[in-house]
C-alpha cells in the first residue's frame, strides 16, 4: 500500500539517498512524515524572525533570527527526503514544506490583500496559498533532482544537495523578477555572520544546507546504532553471502556518514565560538569614511489614510516639514552636533511636486538654504507626469540646490526594482488587481547602479522598499571603489502588512545587506523598523515600532570593498549559478548506473 508521503508495506527501491537494501521497508507513515514537513516547514519561517511576541524557546527573542533552528529545521526535510520510496514522494514531501514554509513566511501579505485591499478573506489566503505553492515548485524540483541523481557517497549527497537547494533558491530570487524574501540565509545573519562578506545571503544559505544534510546523516546514523543495539538483527537462514555483504557495507557507510557528519558539525561549532576572530577578514579591506549625523523620522501614517486627503496626506503634508524645519534649526543652532541628513520615508510625501505647489514648498526650502543650516534632506516621493509616466523616486535636497529651487539641480533616485502586483501588473493578471481597493499602478524602472548622492563628505546611496532584498543589485554599485556608496539609505513603507513580523523579516534583511556590502544601512520608514545598522550589521539605534517619531544617530561612513561586492558587482550572481550547476553536473555524472538485468 503507498502513499505519496510514505509506505506502510511496500520495500524500499528507489535511491542511494534511502540507505536501505532491496526488501527493507521504508520507516514511517504516510501521516507521519506529512506532519514532518507541515512542522518543519513552519519552523523554517520561524527561524528567520521568531514570530511568537508572548513566548519563545531559551534562546530565542521575538523578531530575532535563529541559524540553527533554520539547519534543524532543514535537516528534518533531508530525514524526510532519506525515507521516501519513489521520486514523487520526494518532490510531494519536499513541495509540502517549502509551501508550509514560505506561505508561513510572507502570510502578511493577506493583511495588505484584505484589510487595505478589500479583498475577501478567502480569496485573499487562497492568493498567499497560491504564491507559495508556485514558488514551492522550485524547491521540489530540486527535490525531484536530487531523488533522481544521488550518488552513493554521503558527502557527496551532502555537496548535491546543498548545490541544488540553493540553485531553487536562485531561481526563486531572480525568475520571473524574483521574490526572494525569507531565502533560508538570511536566518544565518548572527550564526554565520563572518561568511556574509565572501559568499552573500545564497552562499550562506548553501552551509546551512550542507549542515542541515550532514545533521540529518549524523541523526540517522546514530538511530541505526541504537536500533542495532536494542534490536540486533539476526541472519536469515539461506541468507545469500552477496547481501550479507551489502549489509556489511551499509554499516560501514552509516559509520563514514556519522563521523562526516560529526566533522562538519564540529567545522560549524568552531566557527560560531570563533567567529568574532574572523569576522571582519572579510572587511578587512574596508575602512572608516567619517561620521555622519542623522536624524530618521517615521511618521506612522496608517495605511488606511495614508492616501486620503483629510487625514493621512494631512498628517503627511504636515508631520515631515515640521521635522525637516527641526533639523534645520539644530542644524544651525548646533554646529559641529547637528543633524547632516534627515531622512523621510518611501512616499512620506504621498503627491507629485506640483499637486503641492508652492505654498508647501517655500518654507521648506527656505528652511534647507539658511546661513549656517548645513543640512540635507532625502523625501521619498512619486514623480512623473501621465505622459512620461510615474516613478517611486527619492529626492536629495541640500542648501544650495534648495536656494535655486530649481527641481532640476536634486539629487534622484528611481527605484530599480518593481514590487509586482503594487508598482507593476504582471501580463494576464490585471483582472486579479482590479479587484481590490489599493493604488496599483505600473510604474517606469529607474536604471541599475544609479550614481550616489555625494552630502557630508560621504556618498549616500538610497533603496527602496525591498529593494535591500537584492544584494546583487546594490553591490553593481561598487565597481569602481572611488565612486561606491559609503552609506547605504533604505527607505520603506511596510504599513502595508500591519504590525507583523515583516517589520523584523525585513529588519534582518538589511542586517545581512551591511555584512555583505561592508557599509552601514540607515532605515527611515512608516511604521517600523526605524534603525542605524553598522557595516558589522549590528542594530545601534531603533526606534519603536508603530510610533511617531525621529531616530537621532551618528554613523560611521566606510569606503572599501568586500569579497562579495567584488565578485558581484562585476558578475553579478552568475558564479553563484555555475558553481551550483558545475557541482550538480560532476556529480550527477559519478552516480553509477542501474545495470539491466539479463534477458530483459
Amino acid at each position: 500500500m503507498r502513499s505519496l508521503f510514505g509506505n506502510l508495506h511496500t520495500p524500499s527501491s528507489l535511491s542511494p539517498l534511502s540507505g536501505q537494501p532491496p526488501g527493507r521497508p521504508a520507516r514511517g507513515s504516510g501521516l507521519f512524515w506529512l506532519v514532518v514537513c507541515l512542522l518543519a516547514g513552519w519552523l523554517q519561517a520561524a527561524a528567520l524572525a521568531w514570530p511568537v511576541r508572548g513566548w519563545s524557546p531559551p534562546g530565542l527573542a521575538p523578531g530575532e533570527p535563529s541559524g540553527w533552528l533554520q539547519i534543524g529545521s532543514l535537516s528534518l526535510l533531508v530525514l524526510a527526503l532519506r525515507h521516501v520510496q519513489q521520486l514523487r514522494q520526494g518532490v510531494w514531501r519536499t513541495w509540502v514544506f517549502a509551501t508550509a514554509w514560505l506561505a508561513s513566511t510572507f502570510w502578511w501579505l493577506f493583511v495588505s490583500m484584505h484589510t487595505y485591499g478589500g479583498l475577501p478573506a478567502w480569496l485573499a489566503a487562497l492568493a498567499v496559498l497560491a504564491l507559495a505553492g508556485l514558488l514551492a515548485l522550485y524547491y521540489a524540483l530540486a527535490a525531484g533532482l536530487m531523488c533522481a541523481l544521488a550518488p552513493r557517497s554521503r558527502i557527496q549527497q551532502a555537496v548535491m544537495f546543498a548545490a541544488l537547494w540553493t540553485l531553487a533558491e536562485l531561481m526563486r530570487g531572480r525568475w520571473l523578477t524574483g521574490f526572494p524574501w525569507g531565502a533560508g540565509g538570511y536566518a544565518q545573519v548572527d550564526l554565520m555572520a563572518a561568511w556574509a562578506p565572501w559568499v552573500g545571503v545564497y552562499g550562506m544559505g548553501a552551509i546551512a544546507a550542507l549542515l542541515a544534510f550532514a545533521l540529518a546523516a549524523a541523526l540517522s546514523a546514530l538511530g541505526g546504532w541504537m536500533r542495532q543495539g536494542l534490536f540486533p538483527t539476526a541472519r536469515r537462514p539461506g541468507t545469500p553471502d552477496h547481501l550479507r555483504g551489502y549489509h556489511q557495507r551499509g554499516r560501514a557507510m552509516a559509520v563514514a556518514q556519522g563521523l562526516s557528519g560529526a566533522v562538519l558539525l564540529v567545522v560549524l561549532l568552531a566557527s560560531v565560538l570563533w567567529g568574532d576572530a574572523w569576522r571582519d577578514q572579510g572587511q578587512r579591506d574596508t575602512a572608516a569614511h567619517g561620521e555622519l549625523r542623522v536624524w530618521l523620522l517615521q511618521g506612522n501614517i496608517a495605511q488606511d489614510q495614508k492616501f486620503e486627503p483629510g487625514t493621512g496626506v494631512a498628517q503627511a503634508l504636515r508631520w515631515y516639514p515640521e521635522q525637516i524645519a527641526a533639523a534645520a534649526e539644530a542644524a544651525r543652532g548646533g554646529g559641529s552636533q547637528g543633524p547632516q541628513l534627515v531622512v523621510a520615508p518611501e512616499t512620506a510625501l504621498p503627491m507629485l511636486p506640483e499637486q503641492l505647489g508652492d505654498a508647501f514648498w517655500k518654507p521648506m526650502l527656505q528652511g534647507l538654504s539658511q546661513p549656517g543650516a548645513s543640512l540635507g534632506a532625502l523625501l521619498g516621493l512619486p514623480l512623473g507626469s501621465y505622459e512620461q509616466g510615474y516613478t517611486n523616486s527619492v529626492w536629495g535636497i541640500e542648501p544650495g540646490t534648495a536656494a535655486a529651487s530649481q527641481s532640476d539641480g536634486y539629487f534622484r533616485y528611481d527605484k530599480h526594482h518593481l514590487v509586482p502586483f503594487g508598482e507593476f501588473i504582471p501580463p494576464l493578471f490585471r483582472w486579479f488587481t482590479d479587484l481590490m481597493r489599493i493604488p496599483l499602478g505600473d510604474f517606469n524602472r529607474g536604471a541599475l547602479a544609479q550614481p550616489a548622492w555625494s552630502w557630508a563628505g560621504q556618498r549616500i546611496a538610497p533603496n527602496i522598499c525591498y529593494e535591500d532584498l537584492f544584494g546583487e543589485e546594490l553591490a553593481a554599485s561598487f565597481q569602481d571603489p572611488a565612486t561606491a556608496p559609503t552609506v547605504l539609505v533604505n527607505l520603506s513603507n511596510i504599513a502595508w502588512f500591519g504590525d507583523t513580523v515583516a517589520i523584523d523579516q525585513h529588519l534582518q534583511a538589511s542586517r545581512l545587506r551591511a555584512l555583505e556590502l561592508g557599509r552601514p544601512m540607515l532605515r527611515a520608514t512608516n511604521t517600523g523598523a526605524t534603525a542605524v545598522i553598522n557595516h558589522r550589521g549590528e542594530v545601534t539605534h531603533r526606534l519603536a515600532r508603530l510610533t511617531r517619531g525621529r531616530l537621532e544617530a551618528v554613523v560611521e561612513g566606510r569606503s572599501g570593498s568586500t569579497p562579495f561586492t567584488r565578485w558581484a558587482g562585476r558578475w553579478g550572481l552568475w558564479p553563484a549559478w555555475v558553481a551550483c550547476l558545475t557541482v550538480v553536473a560532476l556529480l550527477a555524472s559519478r552516480r553509477p548506473r542501474r545495470r539491466r538485468a539479463r534477458g530483459a
